[in-house]
């Protein structure tokens, strides 16, 4: 099977690189705007008649979108989670033998939801940042476009290779200095939301099975359960065998707005963690803020998936435990120089 891959480079995007070149049965092409992709093209300036021909030329039978900014102003995640993904969409109609699309959504579409209840693919979308508006502006696009489609709903994305930005990247930074200095206290934001953390290599696999499979329409994909960041901060700090204190901010910090490198949470950088998702990360711009402006925060205290669809539909459940997604977070940076 051919496939073409947008958005290699992202936190997710590169997960999915990994599992798709290691299958035999699939022969992958790369396109995004760094030098190792196999075909140069920015998807928030190109034209979908150019991206068309080079649809054509490759003639993928699935299109695999990991692009997006988490990060930026709202016109950056605008033109990276919504008009890119217009562009896509548009490009595939054109081309000769349009393929199917498998893009990564974000919870930050949901918006703030009741607590306690997990949230089904049915919820009504309402999201309350730029990040979030973007990315369900995306989903929508996708949705109406009359292609083979579905829309993979990620919620809070953890593991290796977590941004520095992310709520465990920073942590983690934050122990391994205080680990060094010989400090007693290490400071973050407000933990007391309740968070769906899904390890990306998880996330990896579903959108490979999506792929593969013949499912449309929205899927969530997260571990089915809440757990509130403060105590999945522990678990971290444990990990790494600190003995003194993680500070909370009073201020929270939970969701981002999310945005496109920065667009799948607009929020705060850490925020952007806590906020849900960071499913759709941009290529460039993932784990900084773009344009010199911060994240908007959005409050959304409580998000859980409802992932009975991405069993029954992809065959596809979580294997890797929360434990182990920070022990490897954990791990690559005391290994870092």
């Amino acid at each position: 099977m051919r496939v073409l891959l947008l958005g290699a480079d992202g936190f997710i995007g590169r997960r999915v690189t990994d599992r798709l070149l290691v299958d035999q049965e699939l022969q992958v092409t790369v396109l995004g705007r760094r030098d190792s992709a196999d075909i140069r093209f920015d998807l928030t300036t190109g034209s979908p008649g150019a991206l068309a021909r080079f649809l054509d030329a490759v003639a993928p039978q699935v299109v695999i979108n990991c692009a997006g900014a988490t990060y930026g102003s709202s016109r950056v995640l605008i033109r990276s989670n919504t008009l890119a993904v217009a562009t896509v969409c548009e490009a595939i109609r054109r081309s000769r033998e349009p393929a199917r699309l498998v893009h990564v959504g974000s919870a930050a579409e949901y918006g703030p939801v009741p607590g306690g209840i997990p949230i089904a693919e049915s919820a009504e979308p309402r999201p309350v940042g730029p990040y979030g508006v973007s990315k369900l502006a995306g989903t929508e696009l996708v949705l109406a476009s009359g292609l083979d489609a579905t829309v993979l709903r990620v919620f809070d994305v953890v593991g290796p290779g977590a941004p520095t930005a992310s709520l465990f990247g920073r942590l983690s930074e934050g122990l391994r200095r205080a680990l060094e200095r010989d400090e007693s206290v290490v400071r973050m934001p407000d933990l007391s939301g309740y968070r769906d953390f899904v390890d990306v290599r998880d996330v990896a696999r579903a959108i490979q099975s999506a792929a593969v499979s013949a499912a449309t329409g929205v899927i969530n994909i997260g571990s089915g359960h809440a757990v509130r960041a403060r105590d999945a901060a522990q678990m971290l700090v444990r990990t790494a065998g600190f003995e003194g204190t993680v500070a909370e901010e009073s201020r929270p910090a939970l969701l981002p707005a999310q945005s496109a490198g920065a667009a799948d949470h607009l929020l705060h950088p850490l925020a952007h963690h806590l906020a849900g998702h960071r499913p759709a990360e941009s290529r460039a711009t993932e784990g900084r803020a773009v344009d010199g402006r911060s994240p908007a925060a959005e409050p959304v205290p409580w998000r859980q998936a409802d992932v009975r669809t991405a069993r029954d539909r992809l065959g596809w459940r979580t294997q890797v435990p929360l434990e182990e997604s920070l022990g490897d977070i954990w791990l690559e940076t005391a290994c870092r120089v």
